[in-house]
């Protein structure tokens, strides 16, 4: 009976047990999260191209027409919901593709031009078209030919003045990504849980025999006698014989 009871005590971690090893250990903790911090850092900085976002924003509605119901304003929601989807059409992009060469003074393929766009309208009569690229200038040249060609072919389609421009796409001055604060700070915590769980293994996987506790644990017997060690003081006072 005793055994099983000590078997199942050694199934049980001792949090306490563990505190005082990461207690003991900080400065390995601390080494860890540095580190971990350090090398986030690093290849945020450097090894990371930086992305820039543009955005050119279009009221659905055109200059002419009259909003003087609840209706219309329904139907500018509706308008905006389908030409998010006509800004990504093969017409516009193609347009755009080819204006956005002239300025670029490069060849861009549909592929090309789709992979940095991203179109939303966030139900409401704003149109947003957005670019993302590690070139600032690139990607406010892209939202704003996009735009203008996604402007012409609603007017083509809808048989009105184009919508109006709310705002024009302009170079990012700092990128979207990557965040340099925050990967570092998810490096500083990764360092530091990788520490801890090294250190929470070989607390666990430790199995040897250190204190009378541990024979009730592992044993399931009773410690009759415990014999100091004295053997470091021992081999202190010989040292301090001979140097003496």
């Amino acid at each position: 009976m005793e055994t099983r009871k000590g078997n199942q005590q050694n199934d049980v971690i001792d949090l306490k047990e563990l505190f005082f090893v990461y207690l003991k250990k900080w400065w390995l903790l601390l080494i860890g999260a540095v580190a971990g911090a350090a090398l986030a850092f690093s290849v945020s900085s450097f090894l990371i191209t930086p992305k820039y976002e543009s955005t050119a924003m279009l009221y659905v509605l055109s200059k002419t027409t009259s909003v003087t119901s609840l209706a219309d304003f329904q139907l500018g929601d509706a308008l905006a919901g389908d030409f998010s989807v006509i800004a990504k059409s093969n017409p516009v992009i193609d347009q755009a593709c080819e204006e956005i060469t002239k300025q670029m003074g490069k060849t861009y393929t549909r592929d090309q031009v789709l992979a940095m766009l991203s179109v939303n309208n966030q139900e409401t009569r704003i149109l947003e078209i957005k670019a993302v690229s590690t070139d600032p200038e690139e990607a406010s040249v892209v939202a704003n030919c996009v735009a203008d060609a996604t402007k012409e072919q609603m007017a083509n389609i809808t048989k009105s003045d184009p919508p109006t421009t709310v705002e024009d796409a302009e170079p990012a001055k700092q990128p979207i990504s990557p965040s340099i604060v925050g990967n570092t700070e998810k490096g500083f915590l990764l360092g530091l849980v990788l520490i801890l769980a090294i250190l929470t293994m070989q607390t666990v996987m430790n199995d040897n025999i250190k204190t009378p506790e541990d024979v009730q644990n592992y044993l399931g017997l009773n410690t009759l006698v415990v014999v100091p060690d004295f053997g470091n003081k021992r081999r202190s006072r010989k040292e301090k014989r001979r140097k003496g």
